[in-house]
């Protein structure tokens, strides 16, 4: 599957345009990553624990997002994008989503 931010892919052509795909995910810090993300963020600096969860949950998104397109029959996602918010204090949600289309060789 191609997946690509830009809206074509070098030496492609879109041959059928299936509509919007995309994959979310809702994660939670547990109390001990909470806790310590707390006290990183007195000192300051990056806060290990969360970069580490919003990375997976991104991967994870992707993951749901292509296999939403393989169902609709594509090949490759155009225009590709996240989106993310916080839910409460402790969930953060990211939201992977393109275009799902049928590419073929120009």
């Amino acid at each position: 599957m191609i997946i690509t931010t830009t809206e074509n892919v070098a030496g492609y052509r879109v041959r059928q345009t299936l509509g919007q795909c995309f994959g979310v995910v809702v994660r939670s810090r547990g109390l001990g990553g909470n806790m310590m993300a707390g006290l990183r963020s007195i000192v300051g600096g990056e806060i290990k624990e969360y970069t580490s969860m919003l990375e997976d949950a991104r991967r994870h998104a992707v993951d749901r997002m292509v296999a939403n397109a393989s169902m609709m029959g594509a090949n490759a996602i155009v225009m590709m994008r996240f989106d993310s918010s916080e839910m409460g204090q402790t969930m953060s949600e990211i939201v992977a989503y393109g275009t799902a289309v049928v590419l073929e060789p120009a």
